[in-house]
């Protein structure tokens, strides 16, 4: 299979814009290819976005797929929506009338998925600022903001932590820069929202507490837990805003995350 950093996409180019293929992964490629065609930036996420940052043989756990997620830059939305529906997507008219400056959805019957478009953020348990950086990876959001859709997840499920231990297992921790998760941008996101810290605190502290649990081998699980190990230390290393600041001396007397608008963590 095709390297995600290359930005190929295994797909004919007699293939029509307006037919989606069954196989999801090259479907995905296909979305950001045809929207690159039409100049609008849009990037994967989702389980989708974790298999192609992961080696061709493909990721520790693999995992079904089972609908596609997208995020594309403020302000795109009409751009977006005619891209997808070209591409043969049908949107939810009353949901993206409502929900639409932020978030969009849209099916393809044929194959019978879901497709999610975040516009500008990621909101789930916490906003994520997802859009800001799309351009540094040419399929998906970058490690850092991929890795963080999972760490700010209240509820994790089993399939959450999979991928937060895929993420982990075939890319190194480093301070910034490189083909690697840049620590120091998780640290600065969470070093300005301590609702957002706190929910990334409980999910490293899980995620090192269960990996005993999921059969891997000693030196494997050893990684994993050094590579949260250290995006810890770099997000405890971030300086603190006032805002964090202030809202920490709250602590946990008061709820400090969202509910999502529906349950899309286990995508």
């Amino acid at each position: 299979m095709t390297s995600p950093r290359t930005g190929a996409i295994s797909i004919s180019s007699s293939q029509p814009d307006n037919a989606p293929v069954q196989d999801i992964v090259d479907e995905s490629r296909r979305l950001v290819e045809v929207s690159s065609k039409k100049g609008v930036v849009v990037r994967l996420l989702g389980g989708a976005a974790v298999y192609l940052q992961s080696p061709p043989d493909g990721p520790l756990f693999p995992r079904p797929i089972n609908d596609i997620d997208l995020v594309t830059k403020r302000g795109a939305r009409t751009a977006v929506t005619a891209v997808l529906v070209a591409a043969g997507y049908a949107p939810d008219e009353m949901f993206n009338a409502l929900h639409g400056s932020r978030r969009l959805l849209f099916y393809d019957d044929a194959n019978g998925r879901k497709l999610d478009v975040f516009v500008g953020e990621f909101a789930m348990c916490h906003q994520v600022p997802i859009a800001d950086r799309l351009d540094r990876e040419p399929l998906t959001v970058p490690l850092a903001e991929l890795l963080l859709t999972k760490l700010q997840i209240v509820e994790l499920t089993q399939r959450d932590q999979r991928d937060i231990y895929n993420i982990l297992f075939h890319h190194e921790v480093t301070a910034s820069g490189g083909d690697a998760i840049e620590a120091d941008y998780v640290g600065e996101l969470c070093a300005r929202d301590w609702g957002l810290w706190r929910t990334v605190r409980s999910t490293i502290e899980r995620c090192k507490a269960d990996v005993a649990g999921y059969g891997l081998e000693p030196p494997t699980a050893r990684l994993i837990v050094e590579r949260l190990d250290l995006l810890w230390t770099r997000i405890e290393a971030a300086p603190k805003t006032a805002k964090w600041r202030l809202r920490g001396r709250v602590g946990d007397r008061l709820r400090w995350y969202d509910e999502p608008e529906e349950n899309a963590q286990s995508k």
